[in-house]
């Protein structure tokens, strides 16, 4: 035990977060999309500017000249024409074209989508079964119909790609949209006085931004490519008018026998469309918040230990779980911030010890690492040791460890809504906790099953099994939780602040359900929770967690009776006693003062 306290260095500014330039660059494949893109678009901005000559001056003493001929770099074509010149003029055209296509779908489409999600009813009905009608046909054999009624010519072409894309941001919108319009924060708009055009505008639109930026990114090489097909058919631009297509189109006849008049189009087609969806992929993580905490791949199946991690030895032969200076950190964006620091502590067979603190001590982060279930990346285990009945789990291969989780380890989370899994029946949910580390026959997972959900104190145990988590009161919810932890009869279970989304009457059950379980069956509780009222009630020991450092740990009644740091003193200060009244708002304002804080 310990009334010193260690202070880990605040980070540098901007260390926590990753710019959306160094995330775009640290996807190589989609700077490489970048870099190209930005100088086919730079060349064919300069187009007017760089010493080519007339795209459409026709030569027919120079026709055919092959690559790298004298005063043609890529050769001429069947007039004679400069292919290099044509081929920058024409990316220029294809790529104005495509780009304009892309953002009149996205505006169309998107207004439609927003409208739709959000109106509902039969304003979504009518829009979307208009949206439908576009779909049915193939859109390229739609394009071609609307460019035969138009006629041929750019622009048709253009009003042609725009329409038939019109529906795939519509869809994505509107789907994202039904989704928000529900959510809370824009019923607290309708409530604080705020109309359907400020809702669009201010609340749902910025929410949807994301997905109509990366729908714009993903399908601009689509567009290209498809207006290059139009042109290739003669319905795009028109002679003497280059365009990728058309060029394309014309070098088909001289195929075999001048094969770089058709292969240079193609290839810069090519170029266009794959640097265009490489960085509409980097777009779109650019653009997820997740990614932004650091965690640019996906997370590993265990918590990354250091291999020059320091392991002292187990100082509790007799506990069944020993924790000894543990240190467990993030890294984000190449700086180390730790998150965990020289943490030890042990947990005997039946004993209960509380781990107490205010949010962002580091408990979970304690508890989680107890079996690797920290993210990697960011998540990385410094140092320390973790002894299961004397075994390093740290140092545990891969399948050893999952088969320690849920038979001599469980967890029991703290919102069981999210951990349960919403399209599966409660029974069905326990059943497979059971069957992942026991062979036993469908009858008798059953009746396992069923006197677990019993034993927790679900009414009517057999029929609540074929109920769905939403069907269940939050207490409930919590009883299958802990039937789930105890399945396997465990040796030590991991209660994460069970009880903070639970009603007083209620959080008073599951402690008692808790307390009751624990002596029955001799398990080890690590009870993690912020309220020491909490904590007196159910814990033998206790453990005070402050910036990631055990501050003070000692039996219950002797730590609340006789609090030695400051922190522990304001923590129980903070615990209201009936008949207090005024004396209760008087304690806590002197502890809180800035004289009297550590």
């Amino acid at each position: 035990m310990t009334d010193s306290l260690m202070v880990v260095p605040a980070p540098k500014a901007g260390s926590q977060r990753i710019s959306s330039w160094s995330l775009l660059l640290n996807n190589r494949l989609a700077a490489i999309g970048l870099c190209l893109l930005g100088m086919l678009v730079l060349v064919a901005l300069l187009a007017p500017i760089l010493p080519l000559p007339d795209p459409n001056a026709t030569a027919p003493a120079e026709r055919l000249r092959p690559v790298l001929a004298e005063g043609h770099f890529l050769g001429t074509d069947e007039l004679g024409r400069d292919i290099l010149s044509r081929l920058i003029w024409g990316s220029r055209v294809s790529m104005t074209v495509g780009f304009s296509a892309t953002l009149v779908a996205a505006v169309i489409g998107s207004a439609i989508g927003l409208v739709s999600g959000y109106a509902g009813g039969r304003t979504d009905n009518l829009m979307m079964r208009g949206i439908d009608m576009l779909m049915a046909f193939p859109y390229i054999l739609l394009a071609l119909a609307i460019v035969a009624v138009l006629g041929p010519g750019l622009m048709n072409a253009l009003y042609a790609i725009a329409v038939v894309n019109i529906p795939f941001f519509a869809r994505n919108v509107r789907g994202v949209t039904q989704a928000l319009s529900h959510a809370e924060f824009v019923d607290a708009a309708r409530l604080s006085g705020k109309g359907h055009v400020s809702i669009l505008s201010t609340e749902i639109l910025p929410n949807v931004l994301p997905v109509i930026v990366i729908t714009m990114s993903t399908t601009a090489g689509w567009m290209i490519l498809e207006t290059a097909g139009l042109s290739f058919l003669g319905l795009g631009a028109q002679p003497p008018q280059a365009d990728l297509g058309s060029m394309l189109g014309e070098g088909r006849a001289q195929l075999f026998t001048a094969p770089h008049v058709s292969v240079v189009p193609g290839v810069m087609i090519f170029l266009i469309v794959i640097s265009l969806n490489v960085l509409g992929d980097g777009i779109r993580d650019v653009l997820d918040p997740r990614l932004r905490s650091g965690a640019l791949l996906r997370p590993g199946p265990r918590t990354t230990v250091d291999p020059a991690r320091a392991r002292p030895p187990s100082g509790k032969p007799d506990a069944v779980l020993d924790v000894q200076g543990l240190e467990t950190g993030f890294t984000r964006n190449g700086h180390y911030s730790a998150a965990v620091k020289d943490v030890s502590l042990h947990l005997r067979p039946g004993e209960c010890l509380g781990l107490i603190g205010e949010s962002g001590s580091g408990k979970s982060v304690t508890a989680l690492s107890v079996m690797g279930l920290v993210n990697s990346p960011p998540g990385i285990i410094r140092n320390g040791a973790i002894y299961l009945h004397g075994e390093d789990v740290l140092a545990m291969p891969e399948t050893k460890l999952i088969a320690c989780s849920g038979s001599r380890v469980a967890y029991i989370f703290q919102d069981p809504l999210t951990t349960l899994h919403p399209m599966h029946p409660i029974g069905r949910q326990v059943e497979e906790a059971i069957a992942a580390h026991q062979r036993l026959d469908r009858r008798s997972l059953q009746e396992r099953s069923i006197a677990l959900l019993e034993r927790v104190g679900i009414p009517e145990a057999g029929e609540r099994a074929r109920h769905f988590p939403h069907q269940l009161s939050g207490g409930q919810r919590q009883r299958v939780g802990i039937a789930m932890a105890l399945a396997n009869d465990p040796d030590v279970i991991i209660a994460d602040e069970p009880t903070t989304a639970l009603d007083v009457t209620v959080q008073a059950q599951i402690l008692d359900l808790l307390r009751d379980l624990q002596k029955e069956r001799r398990m080890a509780l690590l009870f993690i929770t912020h309220d020491f009222g909490v904590v007196a009630e159910i814990c033998d020991r206790v453990a005070v967690m402050k910036d990631g450092a055990v501050v003070e740990m000692g039996e219950t009644r002797a730590l609340l009776a006789n609090p030695q740091h400051d922190y522990t003193k304001r923590l129980i200060a903070c615990v209201p006693e009936i008949g207090q009244g005024k004396t209760f708002l008087e304690r806590v304002s002197v502890l809180f003062r800035p004289e009297n804080r550590a």
